[in-house]
């Protein structure tokens, strides 16, 4: 039986006891306000140095600032102190992931000014050298969006797939990120022996790999709890934020250039379809762009079966100088519409460019959508708008 407490320890006991009392009273009183969380400019969900400014209220988002221009490279102004052939090195490390698709609409542009216009051949080429690279880029995207939510599998499978479709760029353009290989009159150099058997064997691979990201992500209970009913976008907000590409049709809005604008190439010669989505939601994003990556290897079959014979450049002088003038061509490029408004006064290259990138208008949304939800939801919603930081910091 342990001995009664002295007086000294009963009033040890009482002291301690008043001083928890008094803490707790002014913990009540004190009113700590909102909290600012900053995911980025080092955090992986970013994708890059982009920081996202946000105020919280527990764990609820009451507002969310993207704040950009951490890694900007000044591309448009670069443009202007080099001649037409030259940009092209810099435009296709703007998304990086879809490298040559970057270099069509500016070339395309060009060509406008010029009065010139490429070959078929090359331009059924184009065409399945821009839908390789969307393939390409979406792949990433598929299993990446698995990361966001906790689940690490699908990036490896996306990883092991991209490098086949990357291979056949390479085999045609010599560069496996940064192709420069699109020209004013049409393509450095034509398509070597055997590259069309391969390529067609490897689309039939990317189907079955979308099959696989569709039993590992879309068929998960996990995954469509972190990702349905999260972050829903309206096709009215959507369209008044500028957005484009799958994040616009995942919200139900059926508009894509290759079939709305066909700016010159040869998409509106074979069959296709759009894909759209009516919930806006981070699952719709991810479902547009399975169903989208799919159909680009369609695509890219029925063009390597009707590429027509003939040469790949048309007749243009060995030194580019554009007539004085001014053109905007956009495409739809794997995030959304890229444009580019070239103005020239009659020089070797452009007096000015101005580059429209999809991620840039993509990412506009982030205050609006992110209000109200929570911070898990934060990495779901920032991945499912799936932006590029050289196309926001151009």
């Amino acid at each position: 039986m342990s001995p009664p407490p002295t007086a000294s320890t009963l009033r040890e006991q009482q002291a301690y006891v008043a001083a928890q009392a008094a803490d707790a009273r002014v913990n009540v009183e004190l009113d700590t306000g909102d909290m600012t969380l900053n995911i980025g400019p080092q955090h992986p969900a970013t994708h890059g140095t982009l920081r996202i400014a946000c105020q919280l209220d527990g764990e609820q988002v009451i507002s969310a600032e993207p704040l950009m221009g951490y890694m900007h490279r000044g591309y448009e102004k670069l443009c202007e102190v080099r001649t037409y052939p030259q940009c092209t090195t810099l435009i296709n490390r703007i998304d990086w992931l879809g490298s040559f698709a970057n270099e069509v609409p500016f070339i395309l542009a060009a060509e406008q000014l010029m009065g010139v216009e490429a070959p078929p051949r090359a331009q059924w080429i184009r065409t399945i050298l821009f839908e390789l690279s969307r393939i390409a880029n979406l792949s990433l995207f598929l299993g990446d969006m698995g990361v966001q939510v906790g689940a690490l599998t699908p990036v490896f499978f996306a990883f092991r797939d991209r490098e086949r479709v990357l291979n056949q760029i390479e085999e045609v353009t010599g560069g496996r990120f940064h192709p420069n290989f699109d020209r004013i009159g049409g393509l450095k150099d034509d398509i070597p022996r055997g590259w069309i058997a391969e390529t067609h064997a490897v689309m039939a691979k990317m189907r079955g790999f979308c099959d696989e990201m569709e039993d590992l992500l879309m068929g998960n209970e996990i995954f469509q709890t972190r990702c349905r009913s999260v972050g829903v976008i309206p096709g009215d907000v959507a369209l008044s934020y500028g957005l484009s590409g799958a994040n616009l049709r995942a919200s139900g809005v059926d508009w894509d250039l290759r079939r709305d604008a066909n700016p010159g190439l040869a998409w509106d010669q074979v069959d296709w379809r759009v894909w759209t989505h009516p919930d806006g939601d981070s699952f719709a994003r991810y479902w547009v762009r399975l169903q989208e990556t799919r159909e680009a290897t369609k695509i890219v079959d029925q063009l390597l079966d009707g590429i027509p014979s003939g040469p790949i450049m048309a007749k243009v002088p060995r030194i580019i100088k554009v007539p004085a003038g001014e053109a905007y061509v956009s495409t739809e490029n794997p995030l959304g519409e890229m444009g580019y408004y070239v103005v020239s006064k009659g020089g070797l290259g452009p007096f000015r460019v101005k580059i429209r990138t999809p991620s840039f208008s993509n990412i506009s949304v982030v205050p609006w959508v992110m209000r109200g939800t929570y911070v898990p939801d934060i990495i779901t919603i920032l991945g499912s708008l799936y932006f590029i930081l050289g196309d926001i910091d151009r």
